[in-house]
């Protein structure tokens, strides 16, 4: 069996694994976030209520057509609220200066979520 390596040093198979990892990040396009107790308390947190104004006040009313952020409850106080937030909506959130605990990222959001601001996600 052959040892190719590339000019960095890295097997076929380690270039080709590190490409795969690429793309199969960019399939994950919901960032999953956690919002503990005393985050879910905090008005500023409400995707409808802060997101809405945010955009609206920085004039870029053109995000309001690609922000997708679902919710649904969690279990533990740590995590009382998920929060789905795909790319843009995520971009918005630390553009806020938001604190976000990022426990996971998946395709879409599970079909129990609810949409709470934004579009639907669409394939």
């Amino acid at each position: 069996m052959n040892d190719v390596r590339s000019p960095s040093g890295d097997t076929s198979n380690e270039v080709l694994f590190r490409l795969e990892a690429m793309h199969f990040a960019d399939f994950l396009k919901y960032r999953i976030i956690a919002q503990s107790e005393s985050e879910v308390r905090d008005i500023q947190n409400a995707p409808a209520i802060s997101r809405s104004s945010f955009i609206t006040e920085s004039g870029q009313t053109k995000l309001l057509r690609t922000v997708s952020i679902y919710s649904q409850r969690g279990e533990t106080s740590d995590q009382v609220l998920l929060l789905y937030m795909n790319d843009a909506a995520f971009s918005v959130w630390k553009a806020m200066g938001k604190e976000s605990t990022v426990i996971g990222s998946q395709h879409r959001p599970p079909s129990t979520a609810l949409l709470a601001f934004g579009i639907p996600f669409s394939e």
